[in-house]
């Protein structure tokens, strides 16, 4: 049988994890950018998976529908060179869709062994690892995972909310990831910020922290300035609270809080991030029940892929791909 003239569901029938797909992007099978969906970790420089996991929210639920909202609004960003890359960067930077973390709806006291395990597998392999989220809760077994192959990270954290309450061992609770990284030095709390912040918690576990009424002042060069100069050049773990940005650009959050940054602030500033030696990455907290018009989604695909961005420019400058 003749191959259509577009080929269709490059997500199972591509031929190589490498170079963008070509189809329609309102049909297919939805990974995160049409990437071939396999765990076969041999030739792979980046995993993107999902972490449908949202029981630890003091809010609204629906994180546990992010991975599927990301990988659908995704599609609408592959097949071109990507914006403001001016390459493909999925050219010569093999990037595979893993499919979702496995967990048991039943037992969620398991469920940050489980998504440790199953991160710590992928790390040792090799690749760079993009979790898709999920509630904020996931990023504190995904910090374990890392911290396991690369010591204390530093933390570059896009959030409404410091997330430094109830630490207590043993608590699932969206609300408590950096404190609990921060105690169990996880994280290098000397190299770590958090951006957009616009909530108080108890305590701030010795990370700088730019307010969400800061950002106005400084603007997108200043607070870059402070993320490079605060992370340095040792290892970096960058997560993105969607709720970082104001309602009006991402409303399918659990807890949104007015006053935030914009989509456009918060790609610009992103975009100025390639001297992080990024280690691992996530996009937290899309709660598409709330969403209109897949609007968080896209803003959170588009997230996603500017971390693509910075991991495959800062190799091609590099001339490094070893994995392929």
């Amino acid at each position: 049988m003749a191959e259509p003239p577009r080929p269709t569901d490059h997500a199972f029938t591509g031929k190589s994890v490498l170079g963008g797909a070509s189809e329609p992007t309102y049909g297919g099978a939805l990974s995160f950018m049409r990437r071939r969906y396999t765990r076969e970790l041999k030739g792979a420089d980046m995993v993107v998976w999902g972490v449908p996991f949202d029981a630890a929210t003091s809010n609204r639920p629906g994180a546990r529908f992010g991975p599927q909202a990301i990988r659908r609004a995704s599609a609408m960003l592959e097949g071109d060179p990507q914006y403001p890359f001016q390459f493909d960067p999925f050219e010569k930077l093999a990037v595979i869709d893993w499919g979702d973390c496995g967990l048991d709806y039943g037992r969620p006291e398991d469920t940050a062994k489980a998504i440790c395990s199953q991160a710590a597998q992928i790390i040792a392999a090799g690749p760079l690892l993009l979790t898709l989220g999920g509630d904020h809760f996931v990023t504190y077994p995904l910090l374990q995972a890392h911290a396991r192959k690369y010591g204390p990270l530093a933390l570059v954290q896009f959030d409404a909310h410091q997330d430094t309450w109830n630490p207590e061992a043993g608590r699932i609770d969206h609300g408590s990831f950096v404190a609990r990284a921060a105690i169990e030095g996880l994280i290098d709390v000397k190299r770590s910020i958090q951006i957009a912040i616009r909530s108080h918690a108890p305590a701030d576990h010795g990370l700088e922290i730019v307010w969400g009424h800061e950002i106005e002042t400084l603007g997108v060069a200043g607070v870059t300035e402070r993320i490079l100069k605060r992370a340095g050049q040792g290892r970096v773990y960058l997560t993105f609270d969607i709720d970082a940005l104001d309602p009006a650009f991402a409303p399918g959050t659990g807890t949104p809080v007015a006053g935030g940054i914009s989509t456009r602030e918060a790609l610009m500033i992103l975009r100025g991030l390639g001297a992080l030696d990024l280690a691992g990455m996530d996009v937290m907290e899309v709660s598409p029940p709330y969403d209109h018009a897949d609007v968080t989604a896209l803003a959170g695909a588009t997230v996603a892929m500017h971390l693509i961005g910075l991991v495959a420019e800062r190799r091609r400058k590099k001339k490094c791909y070893p994995a392929t």
